[in-house]
Parts: structure tokens; C-alpha cells; sequence
């Protein structure tokens, strides 16, 4: 992942760099932003090799202050009359302490108390990537709105922790789960995704209220995002300040169930 990484970020400003060479009328936007979102949702993990019982995690919801390690976020925009092609990438080193071992699946599902957890951790890095085609279907000098398609794909390296007063044991009696303990698991995950954005003027002033949201399916059974704020536009671009939602859920069999990214983003989008 760490290697897509790389390849992902020339892609997501790549578009930016060749505003210079254009004679057609392209408009160009680079929007560089930071994101704290809040996590929650379950992690389940896969039997691990040497036996036992596969764990599934509670994990957060964790104020961001406590859990953000590393961030790397990019939009870019190039866009000609009604029609646009955007990419956005996001990298997120993260890492919460408020977590419960939920239950242990030995083809049963055991659940564990919660007053059995001691302490869990769980150190998450998340990178996600969207390439998308827009057409302009209502525009106003306030106001507009795009429907749009694309493919989002969203790679995960998930660990975990925990530290429990006793062993979780199965029907028969054996350890399924010691009470001390890591594992780890990695997802890729490919989606085909439409929606809709835009932003609406407020009035002749300078502000005006953003907005998007997407849903799909492929890899994962459902994934969606939704988006809004407030922007204050200048001669060079825009300030914004928004409120972002990310989720994914791949369902019991998947590594991610209901699993969501959640809060304010600020940022600086630039015209070229």
C-alpha cells in the first residue's frame, strides 16, 4: 500500500501540472486541506495462524486529538465548460486506545464481556483515492450542481492489541482467545461510485455552502461519503471550512463492518 501510496499522490496533483501547456480553456483547481475525522465501527480480523479463535474489535469512536499520527490530503480539479474530471487522496495514520474485543468467531460467535477488557489498541493506516467524471446540469453565477461517476479505491493495514483480566474460552473449554494478544490484516478495496456536487450562494455575499455525496458498491458491499461547509471566495480561490463522513462496510465476512471516518476538514482551494 505504502508503494501506491506514492504513485496515487503524483497522480492526484498531476493534472495541476500541466495548466501551464493548456491553450483550450481549462480551468485548473488544486485544493490542498486537512481532515481530523473521528473512527468507529468493528474490525474482524481472520483466524490466526497458529489457532485459536478470530477476534472481532470495537473500535472507537476516539477523539481526534488522541488518535491522528500522520495525514496527506489532495484535490485536484480540471474542468471546460460542463464538464470536469476531479481526483481526491487521502492518507491517514491513525491510531485509537478506546477499544473493546467485541467477540471471538470459532464458527460460533462468542461474545466477551465488556468488564473483561483491560485495555485495547488498534493502529490503523487508511488510504483512499477517487477519479472521477462530472457534467454540469444547473449553473447560476451562485449556484451549481454536477452529477458525477468514478471508482474510489481504499486500502487499509489494520493491527490491534488487547489486554483482558482472563482467557475467553470456547464451548469445549480450550483458550480461544488468550488475554493477551495482537493481530493485524490488510484490505484493498475497489468501487464503482455516482453522486452528486456542487454549492449553493448565499445571497450577493461571498459565502456560499458546498456540497457532495456518493454511493457504491464492488469490493465492498456498501461504501458512501457526504459532505458540507461553509467557503468564502477570493480573487486566487476559495477558504473552506467542512464537515466530511466516510464509511465502508465489506459485512461480517469483511475486515471492515460499518466502519466510518467522521469530522471537520479545513482548506485552501487555488485557480489556475
Amino acid at each position: 500500500m505504502r508503494k501506491l501510496l506514492g504513485l496515487l499522490a503524483i497522480m492526484a496533483v498531476g493534472p495541476v501540472a500541466i495548466a501551464d501547456d493548456d491553450q483550450q480553456g481549462w480551468e485548473f483547481l488544486l485544493t490542498p486541506y486537512l481532515w481530523l475525522p473521528t473512527i468507529g465501527g468493528d474490525l474482524n480480523y481472520d483466524l490466526p495462524p497458529g489457532g485459536g479463535g478470530a477476534p472481532s474489535i470495537d473500535v472507537g469512536p476516539t477523539d481526534w486529538l488522541d488518535l491522528l499520527n500522520g495525514a496527506f490530503l489532495i484535490n485536484g480539479e480540471m474542468r471546460k465548460g460542463r464538464f470536469s474530471i476531479f481526483t481526491d487522496f487521502v492518507y491517514l495514520g491513525l491510531e485509537s486506545d478506546n477499544d473493546k474485543v467485541k467477540s471471538v468467531q470459532i464458527g460460533d460467535v462468542i461474545p466477551v464481556d465488556i468488564a473483561v477488557n483491560l485495555s485495547t489498541k488498534t493502529e490503523f493506516d487508511g488510504l483512499s483515492w477517487t477519479l472521477a467524471a462530472g457534467y454540469t446540469v444547473q449553473k447560476t453565477e451562485t449556484s451549481s450542481m454536477d452529477l458525477f461517476t468514478g471508482v474510489r479505491y481504499f486500502g487499509t493495514d489494520a493491527s490491534t492489541s488487547w489486554n483482558l483480566s482472563v482467557d475467553i474460552t470456547g464451548p469445549g473449554g480450550g483458550v480461544v482467545l488468550p488475554a493477551q494478544g495482537s493481530i493485524g490484516k490488510e484490505a484493498d478495496l475497489w468501487d464503482g461510485i455516482v453522486g452528486v456536487r456542487g454549492r449553493l450562494g448565499i445571497g450577493a455575499s461571498k459565502w456560499s455552502v458546498p456540497y457532495y455525496a456518493d454511493v457504491g458498491t464492488g469490493s465492498s458491499d456498501l461504501t458512501w461519503q457526504a459532505m458540507t461547509g461553509l467557503t468564502y471566495s477570493y480573487g486566487w480561490g476559495d477558504l473552506m471550512f467542512v464537515f466530511r463522513h466516510l464509511e465502508y462496510d465489506e459485512g461480517q465476512d469483511g475486515l471492515l463492518e460499518g466502519f466510518s471516518f467522521s469530522g471537520p476538514a479545513f482548506g485552501a482551494r487555488f485557480r489556475f
